[in-house]
């Protein structure tokens, strides 16, 4: 593997399509956008060869590597050897993974008892911001450990304990990540479920799980709307014991801006108050020293079968690896303020809104509301409130913004950023042009980050001045990932290709398995082709050597027999000055086998028209061909997504096929009148 791409081999000043951080903004035609010496010159990688040193190590020494980082943490006890095994074969038996088996630790430790042992108890760890405006609050690593202790005693008294599930269906007060540390204190297994999801989809997690106890709060706001949890909670609650799965305790926090106490619906001798019990427990709590190989959290995540998977993460491996990207992947500094604007109930929340900058001792800040309430600016209003250095988002969060316009950024300082980041999807290179040129005035570098739920943390990545970005490519993999771009019979390619996305060799916070479905870990991830992790997306590479994203293979268009990814035609519409957000789906086509199918949302005040349609169809030839060409444009005034953001691709799917009858579960979108939106401009 050459570590270091051609592209590395010419100078800013030699590339005419290039650009120097800080100095111009990027146009359509520039490429490459390279980081300034300053910059370059106090960064964690500040060259392309530190990086080729580190990763050439990372590789060829994995072992030493990674042990070299781990001696950082608190380890009560050091691990073995090996250091690592691994077998990604299938055709060799059980598909196995472990890193630092026999080491004892335990992350909420590392997390928290380690920094305030470090000097660091007075350090604000978390700044919460609320749904609304004026309502705020902060935690030091002190306080935060006291509240975290309090729970854990909670739960030790009703008997949770090592190895024992915890539901956690809370939004994103501080009491989220005080829950998930409390469970990993005492070596519980959290499982948090996103507080939007439908009671029906809460109860599929609890009778899989199985747990001790169930934890919520009365309700939140989101934006004007009031979310009652607790009464979602009871029906699923219901529906489990339905299913010879009975909870004995549902701990309910008050969120009284949200609803009061005498108007939450409440179970006699299974509801408890947070407020009534916890604050009551000491403030101290003994640690439970786990293997490095027990098991730290579940998280769900959706299955092409419907039943949801249970991917299962464990504690050393996943502790070093998420502490370690995030120093690298932001530049880190200690005097940087955080903001990852992701919910918790998802893997980011998890990997970088909890542990990861918890880990390295960060100031994080939390946000419970809609990044567009009370108006479009209030992101930038937070940025500027809390001296904001680095901002990780997803892409859909970037193109909404950009829709509503610039004023509402440009309005605000955004000084002090630093960093930014992205997540969740490929990010198009229109909206990254935006988050650079207007969120960032062209002096920020962008992190576009790939990962997915099941590697825990990043694997390919940009890292701030060692290298120059190009817009929408998320650039070379982080330390010991070994990505590979394979065709139809798992043959790897060289240099400059498009195929499937697999990784050989594994990493330290690679899942372990799908909870109770070993069988489904093994045919999902790693029989489509033997030795590999096959991560389900298609890739290209360019002759730079970077990596580019183009969606899961299932969202991959067979078109006449060229395989189209959606992304990529969506980031051509994109592209046109007058559409701000698309989503292309296939369709069944008597000729082509399949049709594309494009959900299109225009900039603020377009009206649809024919000429419109024709135009948006040309971008797209012009960008990939004519084979790539949408069938089907519909409007769309909205797209339906889920609160944190994502596509819900599926509804999407059965409104394009006119299978409207199989629409499914629109519980947990933000705004369900989308869906009927969108069913009535079907045919216009």
């Amino acid at each position: 593997m050459k570590l270091i791409p051609p592209c590395m081999e010419f100078n800013s000043s030699a590339n005419n399509n290039s650009i120097v951080l800080g100095e111009a903004l990027a146009s359509e035609e520039v490429n490459f956008v390279f980081p300034s010496q300053e910059f370059s010159k106090q960064a964690h990688v500040s060259s392309i060869q530190k990086y080729a040193e580190m990763y050439g190590r990372s590789v060829e020494d994995p072992a030493g590597f990674w042990s070299d980082i781990a001696s950082e943490f608190y380890w009560k006890q050091k691990w073995g050897q090996p250091v690592y095994t691994d077998n990604l074969d299938i055709r060799n038996g059980k598909i196995d993974i472990q890193w630092f088996k026999g080491g004892k630790t335990n992350i909420c430790y590392n997390c928290l008892d380690r920094n305030i042992d470090t000097g660091n108890g007075d350090k604000v760890a978390i700044l919460w911001e609320g749904n609304d405006l004026g309502r705020d609050a902060t935690l030091t690593y002190t306080q935060l450990l006291a509240r975290v202790c309090q729970l854990a005693n909670y739960l030790k008294s009703i008997g949770v304990g090592k190895g024992d599930a915890v539901i956690i269906y809370l939004p994103m007060l501080m009491e989220l990540p005080i829950a998930m540390l409390a469970c990993a204190r005492i070596g519980a297994i959290h499982s948090v479920v996103f507080a939007g999801f439908s009671a029906e989809s809460l109860a599929q997690r609890i009778v899989d799980c199985k747990p001790k106890i169930v934890i919520t709060c009365s309700a939140v706001k989101r934006g004007a709307k009031t979310i009652f949890l607790k009464d979602i909670v009871d029906d699923a609650l219901t529906q489990s014991a339905q299913n010879s799965v009975k909870i004995d305790v549902c701990l309910t926090f008050e969120n009284e801006s949200a609803l009061q106490k005498q108007m939450t619906k409440w179970v006699e001798g299974r509801d408890i108050w947070w407020q009534d019990v916890v604050p009551k427990y000491p403030v101290t709590c003994d640690v439970e020293w786990v293997d490095a190989e027990d098991p730290l959290f579940l998280l769900y995540t959706s299955g092409s079968t419907g039943k949801p998977k249970g991917v299962l993460h464990t504690t050393g491996g996943y502790m070093v690896y998420t502490a370690t990207t995030f120093k690298y992947a932001f530049d880190y500094k200690p005097k940087d303020i955080y903001w990852c604007t992701a919910d918790c109930g998802w893997i980011t929340g998890h990997s970088y809104v909890t542990y990861g900058p918890l880990l390295n001792g960060a100031t994080n800040v939390v946000f419970e509301g809609a990044p567009n309430f009370p108006d479009a600016g209030r992101c930038w209003d937070i940025v500027d409130k809390y001296k904001i250095s680095i901002f990780y988002t997803a892409p859909t969060l970037v193109r909404s913004l950009m829709r509503e316009g610039d004023e509402h950024v440009t309005r605000y300082s955004r000084k002090s950023l630093r960093v930014l980041g992205s997540v969740g999807e490929p990010i198009n290179p229109s909206a990254w042009r935006w988050f650079f040129n207007v969120v960032g005035d062209g002096k920020c570098p962008i992190s576009d980050t790939w990962w997915q739920t099941e590697t825990g943390g990043f694997m390919i990545t940009p890292m701030p001045g060692a290298w120059p970005q190009k817009p929408g490519s998320a650039t070379l993999p982080f330390f010991g990932v070994q990505p590979v771009i394979v065709d139809e019979k798992g043959v790897e390619l060289e240099g400059e290709c498009s195929g499937y996305l697999c990784v050989k060799n594994s990493w330290p916070s690679a899942f372990r398995t799908l909870y109770g479905d070993h069988e489904r870990y093994e045919t999902t991830y790693f029989s489509a082709f033997p030795g590999y992790y096959f991560t389900g997306d298609g890739c290209n590479r360019d002759k730079d050597g970077y990596y580019w994203l183009t969606g899961r293979v299932d969202d991959v268009i067979n078109v006449s027999g060229h395989r189209i990814g959606t992304a990529e035609v969506e980031s051509a519409l994109v592209s046109h000055p007058q559409c701000v957000e698309a989503a292309v789906v296939g369709v069944e086509h008597d000729v082509k086998g399949q049709g594309i199918y494009a959900f299109v949302t225009l900039a603020e005040g377009v009206s649809y028209s024919e000429e419109l349609r024709k135009s948006l169809i040309k971008v797209v030839r012009d960008k990939i061909g004519g084979f790539a060409a949408p069938d089907k444009i519909h409007w769309a005034p909205g797209l339906p997504k889920t609160r944190s953001g994502k596509i819900m691709r599926r509804i999407l799917r059965k409104i394009a096929s006119n299978s409207l009858d199989e629409l499914g579960d629109t519980s947990t979108l933000a705004d369900p009148t989308v869906v009927d939106q969108l069913i009535a401009l079907a045919h216009s």
